[in-house]
């Protein structure tokens, strides 16, 4: 059975770079046809898609995201990372990750990041 489950910091300063890593257990993050997901709901909104990474490595982002977001590996962890830089409060929100295959699931618990100074 899959799981996952985010880590990082719970609160970042405005301007900083976020980031998060997401542990992936029961299952490899190089399974082909299976992508790892970042999605992101704010207070009150419609979760956001963030971006993804593939079997191989290639990322995929959300454009509106792209010029902030990088999404990495480390596959003798089997970890996939998300950093969003130049955050700011509306990047206030709980983060998951989530693994991709004909649908979204599972999901990780979820982490709540504030960008406050």
């Amino acid at each position: 059975q899959v799981q996952l489950q985010e880590s990082g910091p719970g609160l970042v300063k405005p301007s900083e770079t976020l980031s998060l890593t997401c542990t992936v257990s029961g299952g490899s993050i190089t399974t082909n046809s299976v992508v790892w997901g970042w999605i992101r709901q704010p207070p009150g909104k419609e979760p956001e898609w963030m971006g993804a990474i593939d079997a191989s490595g290639t990322t995929y982002y959300n454009p509106s995201l792209k010029s902030r977001t990088s999404i990495s590996r480390d596959t003798s962890k089997n970890q996939f990372t998300l950093q969003l830089s130049s955050v700011a409060p509306r990047d206030t929100a709980v983060y998951y990750c989530a693994r991709g295959s004909q649908g979204w699931g599972p999901w990780g618990q979820g982490t709540q990041v504030t960008v406050s100074s």
